[in-house]
């Protein structure tokens, strides 16, 4: 069975982030406030397939633009420089964990679509409650399922992926659930590894607060995991914008003491354009 110290074994073997990847934490080092955007745009532009990712990735239907984003510049001005730090970001991760994501009883794409998700239903979301805050947190949320493929490829190692996908689709709480089995939760997992690759401290911080309450656990960080506790209620492995899942997420809404049904229709216009897109309308 795969233990705490094999997932941390296998995250300290990892390689470096790409090159790309660290010119840009560079660039966001001292505040998003501070970054050159011309340094930023020819970073991207000066990695072909990175480029074409960004280009990609905005030019989804879910951004419904009148007109196709032909140029990175045209991406920044539109999504603004945090969002594209979050993708970026992503993308260097995904390049060096190639796993199989099957474990957890999903498809890869179905994996991409919970993290966008997730990152989409924060900005939509909490943007009507403090925009800085959603900026701040939407780069995040999107990368912060990454723990999952990280365990995906142990279960997968250590070859009980059959028996881990029936536990977990028995499991009422999927981070009770890993924790019984590996002493820890993916989120966690997670920050240890934004830790290995030098990915802000900050979220560090957040993601090893979300399960567990560390002795220097702020107002802040606390408020920050219930905002992203709201988002992974709503989008998770277990459901994508279910009604079941959504009215859970509702929930942690109004005892954040926040109105749960801006959340409600925020939510629900994002399941309908999901369903839409997959054909499930």
């Amino acid at each position: 069975m795969t233990k705490f110290e094999d997932i941390v074994e296998h995250i300290e073997s990892l390689p470096p982030l790409s090159p790309v990847a660290f010119k840009l934490k560079e660039l966001f080092r001292d505040g998003v406030e501070n970054v050159n955007v011309l340094k930023l745009i020819r970073t991207i532009e000066a990695d072909a397939t990175l480029t074409a990712n960004v280009l990609k990735f905005v030019n989804a239907p879910k951004y419904g633009f009148s007109k196709k984003i032909s140029s990175v510049s045209q991406a920044v001005t539109l999504l603004g420089i945090e969002i594209i730090y979050g993708l970026v970001i992503d993308y260097a991760i995904h390049q060096k964990l190639q796993a199989d994501i099957s474990a957890y009883g999903i498809t890869n794409i179905q994996f991409n679509d919970i993290c966008h998700l997730q990152s989409s239903l924060l900005m939509q979301w909490f943007s009507k409650v403090d925009l800085r805050d959603a900026l701040f947190l939407t780069p995040l949320a999107l990368i912060m399922e990454v723990g999952k493929l990280i365990i995906a490829k142990e279960v997968k190692r250590k070859s009980f992926a059959l028996k881990f996908r029936r536990g977990l689709g028995e499991a009422k709480d999927i981070q009770q659930y890993e924790y019984e089995l590996f002493g820890t939760t993916s989120y966690y997992v997670s920050a240890i590894l934004f830790e290995h690759w030098n990915i802000d401290d900050i979220f560090v911080e957040i993601l090893k607060n979300l399960d567990f309450e560390t002795k220097d656990k702020n107002h802040r960080i606390e408020y920050y995991c219930d905002i992203l506790n709201v988002v992974r209620s709503a989008v998770n492995v277990k459901g994508i914008l279910t009604e079941k899942s959504i009215k859970e997420a509702a929930y942690n809404v109004e005892m954040m003491g926040l109105s749960s049904a801006t959340f409600l229709h925020v939510a629900n216009r994002i399941k309908r354009s999901y369903e839409a897109s997959k054909g499930l309308a």
